[in-house]
């Protein structure tokens, strides 16, 4: 459950506000003044703080700066109207995480507000090195084999250091985990880090992403936008998937790298930015420069360190501590008693090769928890999760069957809808839906990555088939 302080006067805005997010989880505060907001974060530290920059008493920029100075890793999103544009540009300067027009779309501030989250939680969440974290809540890198070891002594001799960084190894491995590491350990950990996923952001909008444009450089650029880069001065920046870059992106970085400078879309005049690159990829590098995919100059320029994360099957030992530690984190985070793990079980997960790495190893985990009927997780509880198969049927999965068969055979013959094909499938809908959200405690995020829905589309749907949450299910 996320604390959102909202700063505004406008008390119908602050109460839709409150609605909207309480409906999302969480737990949502409101203050009409920036000297209340000032009070408020010197009692209680928020997840994120939305803010207008036009408030009675104190402006804008004032609260923000008094924030900063109480709490210098919480994300702050800046509202503002037409008016005061270049004010919210002069607060992302300070370091606001961004700032969003009035009037504006709710799908996108929502977004906007997950985005923010997230941010707070790599700026704030400590990633534990070479040990098990005293919390569940904790983010680790874990691995007690040889080459772990030495990325652990690589990340400590590297992280004091302005250099760039390159992080390399295969898919789920946890180059984020190390980019994170790398930034909490560094000169730089109070100020901002933002993550770019190079693969995520469609080619046509990653450059005014990264580098912002200006008023009228494009159709639809109604006014001058801050781009990641510069929202981050004085900070780190996390190119995930670079090797996915475009050749033109690419360019842009190699001279942010060479000159320490930007320009925006439709600028005319470089823009000095103070910040640390860390990049990460998946991809065979010298094959994409072979074959003109990846500029050389820039190729150089980046690896002054690399980082190599070995995959999973190359340390299977260490997947005793992993199952042991994601274990823990799922059973807390479903507010679930943790089963345990049978000896047989575990040698099943040891004896996997994992082609998808830690991260398949910890989304097996979470299914083998979700689908646990009681006691220590089995080989055949390990095996279904590892395949992705339906449980094994037994006696009682067969009532079960019998038993919707037998309510199928009612409806059909009822003729209770004239479209009873989509009847069923809401019925059912409705009845999976009820139990993600019973599984995770109320949590509309959770129970929408749990089911692979969009948070608005499992919203519209709980809307859609008027699903009431029970007052004792947590909402956060």
């Amino acid at each position: 459950m996320s604390k959102i302080l909202i700063v505004d006067d406008d008390y119908q805005l602050r109460q839709s506000f409150e609605k909207l997010l309480a409906m999302e989880g969480h737990d949502v505060y409101t203050a009409s003044s920036g000297e209340a907001a000032v009070a408020f974060v010197q009692e209680t530290v928020p997840d994120l703080i939305i803010m207008d920059v036009r408030l009675p008493g104190m402006d804008g920029l004032a609260t923000f700066r008094a924030m900063r100075e109480l709490e210098t890793k919480t994300p702050v999103i800046i509202m503002t109207a037409f008016g005061t544009t270049e004010t919210a540009i002069e607060a992302t300067k300070l370091g606001a995480f961004d700032y969003v027009l009035k009037p504006f779309e709710i799908p996108d501030m929502l977004s906007l507000i997950d985005q923010g989250l997230e941010a707070g939680r790599f700026m704030g969440s400590r990633v534990e090195i070479d040990r098990l974290p005293k919390s569940a809540d904790a983010d680790a890198l874990i691995g007690r084999h040889k080459t772990m070891q030495e990325l652990y002594k690589a990340i400590g001799r590297v992280a004091p250091t302005d250099a760039t960084v390159l992080i390399r190894g295969e898919s789920g491995t946890g180059k984020e985990l190390v980019a994170r590491a790398l930034y909490q350990h560094s000169l730089r950990a109070k100020k901002p880090f933002l993550v770019i996923n190079c693969v995520a952001i469609p080619e046509t909008l990653l450059e005014s992403e990264l580098f912002g444009y200006e008023k009228g450089a494009f159709t639809g650029a109604v006014s001058r936008r801050v781009g990641k880069i510069e929202q981050a001065h004085g900070g780190t920046v996390f190119l995930d998937e670079i090797g996915d870059m475009a050749l033109s992106i690419q360019a842009k970085i190699l001279r942010l790298l060479q000159e320490k400078s930007i320009e925006r879309l439709g600028g005319r005049m470089p823009i000095p930015v103070d910040v640390r690159i860390i990049a990460a990829t998946n991809r065979d590098l010298e094959a994409a420069l072979a074959d003109g995919r990846f500029r050389e100059d820039l190729y150089y320029r980046l690896k002054v360190v690399t980082l190599f994360l070995p995959p999973l099957r190359e340390r299977l030992d260490d997947v005793s501590l992993l199952a042991e530690y994601f274990l823990a984190r799922f059973t807390k985070e479903m507010d679930m008693v943790n089963p345990g793990i049978s000896d047989e079980a575990m040698n099943m997960l040891k004896s996997n090769e994992w082609p998808g790495n830690v991260r398949e190893l910890a989304n097996a985990i979470k299914k083998a928890v979700i689908f646990n009927r009681g006691g220590p997780l089995k080989e055949g509880d390990i095996s279904q999760a590892i395949s992705g198969e339906s449980p094994p049927t037994d006696a009682d999965d067969q009532s079960v069957d019998d038993k919707m068969r037998q309510w199928l055979r009612k409806v059909l013959v009822s003729g209770k809808s004239e479209n009873i094909f989509d009847y069923c499938i809401d019925h059912f809908a409705t009845l999976l839906i009820k139990e993600a959200l019973i599984i995770t405690g109320g949590n509309r995020t959770h129970a929408a990555k749990l089911l692979g829905l969009s948070r608005p589309t499992l919203q519209s749907k709980i809307e859609k088939f008027g699903i009431k949450i029970k007052a004792s299910v947590k909402s956060g």
